[in-house]
């Protein structure tokens, strides 16, 4: 993705590194405004923050992170331990995403800003290598795009993917990567090279199958006919290709059609398994959810509104008849992988090269919903 025409809205003295130094010595930035300070974005080590005409009304702005490893909370029911977010902030634009209320923290909404205000940690690969070089680096599984996708259309210019690679691999970590981008290509060879070393686990994001639905409620990603084609392309350099058939949204993409087109499509594109779940909907994107439905699909606001009233999951009676329509048909495709359910609970373990034993795949798990009053 070319970078040029870019303009600098935030200037600050100091050191750059990475992406933020290389534009300004190729002279990419054409012009300099006065910007308020870095504590606005919640941020300490702001950069500067780009424009550029490739992305209308998006701003990246750049920053030096002090820690690349995120470490999950004890309590978590999630089967990882380590997480690596090099951006937040998502221009894929998913209506849904869960993430969403993350950016409040930052001082921006989780509508239009979540989109359209991207945060880019741009040193993100060399502090990640020192920080897994150290001696009490236990080399457990990091996971990428637990958050946000770490191959979103600006991993085009910032190419930070490559360094976190490359740093975990050479430090002996296991890892997994979760993505709607198609820019994963690019870096498959890279993978492909560190799974000589550690575990390396890829798996793409792939919800709706009806291209006019994908783009309204997806505007930012790839077609979900360039997405199983990466699939492919991952699985014919050998990796075990989970796909996330997730949200599941009722009503927009739970007919037998819908899903038997969807697991047909990703059985063709050479996946080895999938994972369901049923949309969720926390604060921030419920309500940026119930905007989109409001504009496109009126006549499923009031459902929807019920059926998230009390809970950010959907009614329990909802995923168990999901259930009964959706698992026949990955049995039929032989899509079943060994602790596939809606929302499975997977235990934490050591996710060592030496004691790899469950899929990162369960990165859908989530704690079991409280009851709520059923939709359907």
């Amino acid at each position: 993705m070319r970078w040029n025409q870019q303009s600098t809205l935030t200037p600050t003295p100091g050191p750059q590194t990475g992406a933020a130094s290389a534009g300004a010595e190729a002279g990419l930035v054409e012009s300099a405004t006065t910007a308020p300070p870095a504590e606005l974005f919640g941020l300490k080590g702001l950069v500067r923050s780009v424009r550029t005409p490739e992305f209308a009304g998006v701003t990246f702005h750049e920053v030096l992170a002090k820690s690349a490893l995120n470490k999950v909370p004890a309590a978590s029911s999630m089967p990882f331990t380590w997480t690596i977010n090099p951006y937040r902030g998502c221009s894929h634009a998913c209506v849904y995403c869960f993430a969403r209320s993350t950016h409040r923290y930052l001082d921006f909404d989780s509508g239009q800003d979540f989109d359209r205000q991207v945060i880019v940690k741009v040193n993100t690969p060399e502090v990640l290598a020192a920080e897994v070089a150290k001696p009490k680096w236990a080399r457990e599984l990091v996971a990428l795009g637990t958050n946000t996708d770490p191959y979103q259309r600006a991993e085009g210019r910032y190419s930070l993917m490559p360094g976190i690679i490359t740093a975990l691999a050479e430090h002996g970590t296991p890892m997994s990567v979760l993505t709607k981008g198609t820019l994963l290509r690019r870096d498959l060879p890279l993978l492909a090279r560190a799974r000589e070393d550690v575990d390396v686990e890829i798996s793409m994001s792939i919800a709706v199958f009806d291209d006019t639905l994908q783009q309204t409620i997806e505007p930012g990603t790839p077609t979900t006919t360039a997405r199983l084609a990466t699939v492919r392309a991952a699985a014919n350099l050998g990796f075990n290709v989970t796909v996330f058939l997730m949200p599941v949204m009722p009503k927009l993409t739970d007919s037998m059609d819908h899903l038997d087109a969807a697991l047909s499509a990703i059985k063709e594109a050479g996946a080895s398994r999938v994972v369901y779940g049923a949309l969720h909907l926390r604060p921030g994107a419920r309500e940026w959810f119930f905007e989109w439905l409001e504009r496109e699909h009126p006549e499923l606001l009031p459902r929807y509104r019920r059926m998230y009233a009390k809970s950010s999951y959907a009614s329990k009676e909802y995923r168990a008849w999901l259930s009964r329509r959706i698992n026949p048909l990955i049995d039929a495709y032989d899509l079943r992988g060994s602790a596939d359910d809606d929302y499975p609970m997977t235990k934490r373990g050591d996710r060592t090269r030496s004691g790899a034993a469950t899929s990162t795949a369960a990165q859908a798990a989530s704690l079991t919903p409280p009851p709520q009053e059923a939709l359907f």
